[in-house]
């Protein structure tokens, strides 16, 4: 972010929102770079950086840039810094401050390395990157291949297949999708898909496994580091050290835990492990794995969790597996928090240990519910393709138990099966490939599943001409993302004699911003101005249904001249001041 705002301030390219940057002269003072000796003074800010034209800058230069008030100071990475040299840094920054009071200054740390509020003192305001969307991810995805590309390197004429074949997979796949959620992460796939040409691990252990090892070793290897805390510990250790804090977390039902609790979960085990025992104790250790593993973070001050639930599953799931812990994973594979670590386990399992696991997942278990009982099978035919040795009798059991749960034959029997989760959309055949009866059924089961990744399935069917598809696919934008559902399925929906449901001022925009609909159904409390207001172009309107009841009069209707048929629903009460030349039919 921080070299994105060097580079567009010193282009003048900055967008409208960023307009009190332009203008002024950015200076990008990487920490990790003055690790050893501190910050360098204002005056040897190009020399220290390595700038080309350093020895061509007029003497004083730097100062009169900043004694104008006109630069931009950009200081990345207070936590790559040693421990020792944090608060000399932030001496610096005051003092600097001080002297130079009309300039901009952003500084950046991983939030666990400095306390709250560390330079409001200063005057510096505390904020947080928000969270990425899906869209945030396809554009960080290709700018980052568009920046890797001006680099000019050896695999050039490959950056665009790299980029494209990444996007789909981001959106395709539903482990990609769950860790692209923040900038390290989406670098490190951009990063590690680049570094296999191509090519990112097929099965969850392996990708979890490439991308703990990147970011455990490689990145601050390859960034040359040095030790910030005299902590200094190798891959496995980490793991291990972090697995115990997973399965803590995974024993307790949390997805955080206090960083008290931490410590003293580190503290029972450290004696264990003589690689990280000893380079210090358990707050020591504890501070290492939190500021220089990327897989921790300290959400609000005292407490700690894992940057990624994913990766939470994946190292409880180790431990789980080391430990023996089988009864436990059974006792709750009906869970759906826990359904990434049963498939974590059956991944890392030895194979009669798979084999057990599978078949305690097929067997009737105390106190589970028919529903669950189905998610239970569902959950050990989605855990065959994780499983590297099996017995084919086991298999064979599994495929057997659940061949006909995804095909189901009635809508009631659609629905239920949708109603297991989202694990149901891997088993669920393609779409593309059934009869328009099927595809009803499956878009009944999809649309039942409460969970955004539904929509990628549902895309598969939204050019179906049935009418049944388009109006089970039309009904549901309720249980996902407004915008992206209309997006990605309600604007390639043939609207021919299909009524478009409104539930709220959002539904209402979003389908003013597709270019409206000719047929509506009113499924939630409006107003009739807000209805006159929002239902535009108002002469394209040519059908309306009630399926709420608005409590008014229908004088408001002659806002819409086209309109012609206006539908009530059953328990509508009989409506009264419909114009002149609207039909009204009870249903």
């Amino acid at each position: 972010m921080l070299q994105w705002l060097a580079v567009a301030t010193a282009r003048d390219e900055l967008p409208e929102a960023l307009a009190g940057l332009r203008g002024r002269v950015p200076f990008l003072l990487p920490v990790r770079r003055f690790a050893r000796e501190g910050l360098p003074s204002p005056g040897t800010f190009l020399s220290a950086v390595g700038h080309r034209d350093a020895e061509a800058a007029p003497a004083g230069w730097t100062e009169r840039v900043l004694g104008a008030g006109r630069a931009l100071l950009l200081i990345d990475g207070i936590d790559e810094a040693p421990e020792s040299e944090r608060e000399p840094v932030r001496r610096k920054l005051a003092e600097w401050t001080a002297r130079y009071p009309e300039n901009v200054w952003i500084v950046t740390s991983r939030p666990s390395a400095v306390p709250g509020n560390w330079l409001a003192g200063e005057g510096f305001s505390e904020l947080s990157l928000a969270p990425m969307g899906r869209e945030d991810v396809a554009a960080f995805i290709q700018r980052w291949h568009r920046a890797a590309a001006q680099r000019c390197p050896a695999d050039l004429d490959r950056l665009g297949q790299y980029e494209r074949t990444l996007l789909n997979a981001v959106r395709i796949t539903r482990d990609l999708g769950r860790l692209a959620t923040n900038p390290l992460m989406c670098g490190l796939l951009c990063a590690l898909h680049r570094d296999r040409r191509g090519y990112l691990p097929h099965g969850r252990k392996e990708l979890y496994d490439a991308a703990l090892s990147m970011l455990l070793e490689r990145r601050d290897r390859e960034r040359a580091m040095v030790p910030t805390d005299g902590v200094e510990l190798t891959r496995q250790p980490k793991i291990q050290l972090l697995q115990k804090l997973a399965h803590w977390m995974l024993v307790n039902g949390r997805s955080e835990m206090d960083q008290a609790t931490a410590v003293d979960t580190l503290a029972r085990h450290l004696p264990s492990i003589p690689d990280a025992a000893r380079q210090g104790g358990p707050e020591d250790v504890f501070r290492h794995l939190l500021n220089r593993t990327g897989l921790l973070r300290e959400p609000t001050p005292g407490t700690v969790d894992f940057v990624h639930r994913t990766f939470q599953d994946y190292l409880a799931a180790r431990a789980a597996v080391q430990r023996h812990d089988f009864g436990l994973l059974l006792d709750h594979a009906h869970h759906d928090d826990w359904e990434d670590v049963i498939r974590m386990a059956v991944a890392l399992a030895r194979p009669d240990e798979c084999a057990a696991l599978l078949d305690g997942l097929l067997a009737p278990h105390p106190g589970v519910r028919a529903a669950e009982a189905r998610h239970r099978k569902l959950l050990a035919a989605a855990c065959l393709e994780h499983a590297t040795e099996l017995d084919p009798a086991v298999r064979a059991r599994v495929q057997r138990f659940t061949r006909d749960m995804v095909r189901p034959s009635t809508p009631a029997a659609a629905r239920a099966l949708g109603w297991i989760g989202p694990i149901v959309l891997e088993m669920l055949p393609d779409p593309t490939q059934v009869s328009d009866h099927e595809a009803y059924l499956l878009a009944i089961t999809a649309t039942s599943i409460a969970d955004d990744m539904a929509i990628d399935y549902l895309t598969a069917l939204r050019d179906r001409a049935h009418h049944d598809v388009r109006a089970q696919l039309a009904g549901a934008w309720r249980r996902h993302d407004t915008a992206r559902y209309a997006r990605e399925i309600i604007a390639h929906l043939e609207p021919a004699e299909l009524y478009f449901p409104v539930a709220d001022l959002e539904e209402l925009h979003t389908l003013r911003r597709l270019g409206g609909r000719p047929h509506l159904r009113i499924a939630g409390p409006f107003t009739p101005d807000q209805l006159v207001e929002g239902i535009a172009p108002a002469e394209g309107l040519t059908r309306l249904g009630l399926a709420y009841d608005l409590g008014v009069s229908m004088e408001w209707l002659s806002a819409f001249p086209q309109l012609d048929t206006l539908r009530i629903g059953r328990g509508i009460p009989p409506v009264s001041g419909v114009p002149e030349g609207i039909r009204v039919v009870q249903m």
